[in-house]
């Protein structure tokens, strides 16, 4: 059974009254708060067996080598990869994006060739194939969305061609909470002789992922909104397109052998994790993975389900409230506008009423732009979120337009 209530007891942060009063975090989508395992398995490490993983021989060393090896295999028990050697450690999903561009991109695109996103792209899937296509000479398309924010089957056929050499979209938008259809997506980019690669940021905190199912070439996703740690995060990458890919930086523990003259370079995954791993940040993403499929991937999904449709109706009842994202069976994630209130102004008024949202172009400004605006308010749900979450955001909402109006 999933008690809502009985899980935010995991959570310290969500415990810890501001002011005297309980706070309503619907701010998810940037970044999720940590369960009381994450904070514990992490300080173990550090106070039982840290060391630096896979350099020394002595106990500390061999222990943190082994947890780390073994936080790995949990992410690639997580997204269902084939082996683990295809699951790369990086600082975040915006370094594993990047490290697909500055790699394979400039390996493979060439002028005349095309890479195709969506208009719904976050910034770190967007800025890292205009720069290599401007490098390279490739240009960047870009496939156009609803006004509701829903993905287009027939614009993403009519821009998928022959010079398509990679296809990148989000799985789930966090602007707009469209979920795109990775599966149907990646069949048609494989059949036009393109690979595919997917931000699944958003997507990994709510829904479970397949990658042999979807049948992506390559995946990103970031500890910090998994429930894990900052400074954390994951490329999944096919095992036999990895192994062509040069190495994306340079130093220790990443190579072969090495003389003054010539390096060569290890085998994946080592060649593209150079320098001192965040050991410890991978231990607790690991351990935020596992949190969440203890209790369930089915289980969050169809909490989140019912509080996403509770949420819709709620919002709809605020006045001049518009929703911008409104695509079929989307995500808990919540852009709105109120009347002609600065999503800043907003803010300021829900925050002194402890409801915690982000307001701004959430890093998708030309996504923002394009659905007629310069700033949004956001709310986002996770697998804590409650009903009298959504109470509270409903009541600031009030008593803001309310003051607004009226002043």
């Amino acid at each position: 059974m999933f008690d809502v209530y009985q899980i935010r007891k995991d959570f310290p942060l969500l415990n810890r009254p501001l002011n005297g009063r309980p706070v309503a975090f619907l701010d998810t989508a940037a970044s999720a708060q940590k369960p009381q395992c994450v904070l514990d398995k992490m300080m173990q490490i550090y106070q039982t067996c840290y060391a630096n993983a896979h350099r020394g021989s002595y106990w500390f060393a061999e222990q943190i080598t082994e947890e780390f090896e073994a936080a790995r295999q949990t992410v690639r028990a997580f997204i269902n990869a084939r082996e683990t050697r295809e699951i790369i450690w990086t600082r975040n999903a915006t370094e594993s994006i990047n490290l697909v561009a500055a790699t394979w991109g400039m390996q493979n695109l060439r002028a005349g060739d095309e890479v195709l996103i969506s208009e719904a792209e976050h910034h770190a899937n967007l800025v890292p194939w205009q720069q290599i296509c401007a490098k390279t000479g490739a240009t960047l398309r870009v496939f156009a969305i609803a006004d509701d924010g829903s993905y287009i089957e027939d614009e993403f056929l009519r821009a998928l061609n022959s010079s398509t050499k990679l296809v990148a979209v989000t799985a789930m938008s966090n602007v707009l909470g469209t979920i795109f259809p990775i599966k149907e997506i990646a069949v048609a980019a494989h059949r036009a002789g393109a690979k595919i690669l997917v931000d699944a940021c958003q997507f990994a905190v709510h829904h479970k992922i397949d990658v042999q199912d979807m049948d992506c070439d390559f995946l990103a996703f970031s500890g910090h909104k998994t429930y894990g740690p900052t400074g954390i995060g994951v490329l999944y990458g096919k095992a036999e397109i990895l192994s062509t890919m040069p190495p994306y930086q340079f130093g220790g523990d990443m190579i072969e052998h090495v003389t003054y003259q010539h390096t060569t370079f290890a085998e994946i995954p080592a060649r593209f994790e150079a320098g001192t791993s965040a050991s410890v940040q991978a231990i607790g993403m690991a351990e935020g993975l596992k949190y969440m499929q203890h209790l369930g991937l089915e289980n969050i999904m169809q909490h989140e389900r019912e509080l996403t449709a509770y949420t819709t109706a709620r919002l709809n009842e605020v006045p001049n409230l518009k929703i911008i994202g409104t695509a079929p069976n989307k995500g808990g994630v919540f852009s709105f506008i109120v009347n002609s209130i600065h999503p800043q102004d907003l803010a300021f008024v829900l925050n002194k009423e402890n409801v915690a949202v982000r307001t701004g172009h959430h890093c998708a400004e030309p996504l923002v732009n394009r659905m007629g605006y310069t700033s949004l308010a956001r709310a986002s749900l996770g697998l804590y979120s409650t009903k009298e979450d959504i109470d509270a955001l409903i009541n600031a909402l009030l008593k803001a337009e309310k003051f607004f109006r009226e002043n």
